[in-house]
């Protein structure tokens, strides 16, 4: 192919990324627009989908006007933040309402009422899910309550229903596709990952048409073309993943055991259970890791909602640190000795606790507790989070049979800081890998793209590809491990309690 690089589009929840990668994987070239964040009330995440497409276009064509002519493009990939609920009109393509971010809250009681009813085993056997506002189906089922007409209008096919991978594919290909992959489609509580498909029962009772749900495809796959006068020619759209997802494939993970987790604004560890789905006993999500030729590879994912969003906290709400790199240096500088521990619960807790009422904590401060200590805790919170998730996936893949992971493959912009991977390795006590290309899931979605129109090998070639920066191996004493974790565990029970 004459073509030199794969653009990945990257649409995250702070931010819309546009980026470049060349034949070996690197990324040469990055555009990035902020995102505004919308709180209505408390708990409720909104983001505006318009100023979602307008920042994609922006970013994409600034790429494209710095040295680099749309001709000389082979493929988009496509990789977003999931779960995020869009709803649109069919025919011109307008928002009916802002997009409900995953983060958001506002279905806590649909998702108790369903739970009481017993449904929540007929959800985890048939998407791998447990009933949270989390999940996208909820935020469907209360647009198309609250929105005037909406329902109505749904069953005659006129509104469109998708997360934000739907909605860039929409008008990418200037209102000729409405489609998902099958990653996507299974954060949203409607797709069944035994059978691939959406699940009528789940629809009935979401009460949710059939005639709004995009059409779902494999990761890698012809997602049609970019509108011609959008770029000057017309692109192939051909690869597209859920972010975590696109970080799995990113960091090479094709194996069973081999396990990722990204640190965004959220923490996500994904491992690859292969052909094989495990139906956890602990609270963990079973998910699609990727659809590729038709065969799907299933995986178990912890979520947690607070990572980086963590730092942001510190900075942007309690003025503790200038700039997010300052907190590297406050840790590494904090009394060790310090027993404060913050239980980020700013929006709950997610995996393995699933309480979406708890919130945010800070214990065991004393006099001399100052601004070092608490951004300490801050870091040191997202480390025992992690733990709880390395702990329920190991229990979960020696029930099934299956090796427990070994060593945590890192990414995400937090990784950047060397005592937080540090420290992330101690409470685990497994080494932490940091990749040399750190822009995984963006990565991800430019390995789709390019496997698909024959720009990169497969899958063996992809791996082939991976290389570690950075190995940290666990220097904490077992006996101080287990003090600190056993006093985190007692400060999230306090918070739940």
């Amino acid at each position: 192919m004459a073509a030199d690089y794969i653009l990945s589009i990257d649409q995250g929840t702070t931010s819309t990324r546009a980026l470049l990668f060349d034949r070996s994987g690197s990324p040469m070239r990055v555009r990035q627009k902020d995102l505004r964040q919308i709180f209505p009330q408390d708990g409720w995440v909104e983001h505006d989908a318009a100023e979602i497409w307008a920042a994609t276009l922006e970013v994409c064509r600034g790429l494209l006007t710095a040295g680099t002519t749309a001709g000389n493009v082979a493929a988009i990939g496509i990789t977003n933040q999931r779960e995020t609920t869009v709803l649109w009109e069919r025919a011109t393509g307008k928002p009916l309402h802002n997009a409900i971010v995953w983060q958001d809250r506002r279905t806590a009681q649909l998702c108790a009422k369903l739970k009481a009813e017993g449904k929540e085993p007929v959800v985890q056997a048939k998407t791998g899910l447990l009933l949270d506002p989390y999940f996208s189906g909820t935020k469907l089922a209360w647009l198309l309550d609250r929105v005037e007409g909406a329902r109505e209008r749904a069953k005659k096919g006129e509104l469109c229903f998708g997360t934000i991978d739907s909605w860039l594919i929409f008008n990418l290909t200037g209102r000729k596709v409405h489609a998902t992959d099958a990653t996507n489609a299974s954060r949203t509580l409607l797709f069944n990952i035994e059978t691939q498909d959406w699940d009528d029962e789940l629809l009935g009772w979401f009460d949710i048409p059939r005639e709004i749900l995009p059409e779902v495809k494999d990761c890698c796959a012809d997602f049609g073309v970019t509108e011609k006068e959008l770029f000057g020619i017309e692109i192939p759209v051909a690869g597209v993943a859920g972010d975590q997802q696109a970080a799995t494939v990113g960091q090479a993970c094709f194996e069973p055991g081999l396990i990722k987790s990204t640190y965004g604004t959220g923490c996500f560890a994904v491992v690859n259970t292969g052909e094989r789905r495990v139906e956890s006993r602990n609270r963990l999500l079973g998910t699609v890791a990727y659809r590729i030729g038709g065969k799907t590879t299933y995986a178990l994912e912890g979520s947690i909602f607070m990572a980086g969003a963590i730092v942001q906290w510190l900075r942007d709400e309690m003025g503790l640190v200038a700039k997010s790199e300052d907190s590297e240096a406050m840790a590494r500088d904090a009394n060790p000795n310090s027993h404060a521990v913050l239980v980020p619960a700013f929006t709950g807790l997610g995996a393995p606790y699933w309480e979406p009422d708890a919130r945010a904590a800070l214990f065991g401060m004393t006099r001399d507790t100052g601004a070092k200590e608490i951004v300490r805790a801050a870091l040191e919170s997202v480390s025992y989070q992690t733990r709880d998730l390395m702990d329920a996936m190991a229990a979960d893949m020696k029930a099934a049979g299956l090796k427990s992971p070994q060593a945590l493959r890192v990414d995400g912009g937090m990784v950047a800081n060397n005592w937080f991977a540090q420290n992330l390795a101690d409470i685990l006590a497994r080494p932490v890998e940091r990749p040399e290309i750190t822009e995984t899931t963006a990565l991800g979605a430019a390995y789709l793209a390019g496997m698909h129109v024959g720009f990169y090998g497969d899958m063996s070639d992809v791996a082939a590809h991976w290389r570690c920066e950075r190995a940290f191996s666990p220097k904490m004493a077992e006996a101080e491990r287990a003090e600190r974790y056993e006093r985190w565990r007692g400060c999230v029970k306090r918070v739940i309690g």
